[in-house]
């Protein structure tokens, strides 16, 4: 059985970042069909693009991937390059979600009750994340808090199978990343409002289908809404 490093060893190849032009009316198309009206859209954050899992790779150094924090209300990226950055940031509620993990694909909600969470220990205790397989579009309704409260989802990343609350898939023979179509998270934040996100891709430009192993990687693109006036309603219609 090929173990967990070993797959993230082939993952290496398939998103290192070497030089690649993609088509700007492409990009423009592919996220003009996110806009809606009501939600942020986030195109191509780069994620920790220095780092690699082995040695040898262009531009690279083998290290491990830094995490950073994304904040919903004004779009902030904070790095956690230093463990003074840590303490600053970590077990705050001045974040909502963390990118951790290879190639930053591990998504937590920002909790201080999961041991694994960037924020455990934190004063983020009442948040919780549900996964809603349905078209973002379509989720017009945060789930009961007793849904939230029974939730046993504590990390987005990798699925494993289609029972996984993961939100791409990794082929083991094209070694690509692919999202999940039609999965949308509800999640209660820290200041608890409640909010929907879906996350579309990993891959520069927000391509449709990756077929080139050496497509610019991490860029990550997504898109969430927060309703504002504390109800579950979450239509972005």
């Amino acid at each position: 059985m090929i173990t967990t490093l070993k797959k993230w060893h082939k993952l290496l190849f398939v998103i290192a970042s070497i030089s690649f032009t993609a088509c700007s009316s492409n990009e423009e198309d592919n996220n003009t069909s996110l806009v809606d009206g009501k939600s942020t859209v986030i195109s191509d954050l780069a994620g920790d693009t220095g780092a690699s899992m082995g040695d040898g790779t262009n531009g690279k150094e083998q290290r491990g991937f830094h995490t950073f924090l994304f904040r919903f209300s004004d779009q902030k990226q904070i790095w956690l390059h230093t463990k003074a950055d840590s303490l600053q940031y970590m077990k705050t509620k001045d974040w909502d979600i963390a990118f951790t993990g290879p190639y930053n694909s591990e998504v937590f909600v920002n909790n201080a009750k999961y041991q694994y969470n960037p924020g455990y220990e934190g004063p983020a205790e009442n948040t919780s994340v549900v996964l809603i397989s349905e078209a973002y579009r379509n989720v017009d309704q945060a789930p009961s808090d007793e849904t939230f409260n029974n939730s046993d989802v504590t990390k987005i990343g990798w699925a494993s199978s289609a029972s996984s609350a993961g939100w791409f898939y990794y082929s083991l023979n094209t070694h690509i990343m692919q999202a999940i179509p039609d999965r949308t998270y509800a999640i209660r934040l820290p200041n608890g409002k409640y909010a929907k996100l879906e996350l579309l891709n990993a891959y520069k430009g927000n391509p449709p289908a990756v077929t080139d192993l050496n497509w610019p990687a991490p860029y990550f693109t997504f898109r969430y809404y927060v309703q504002q006036d504390g109800s579950k309603n979450l239509s972005t219609k």
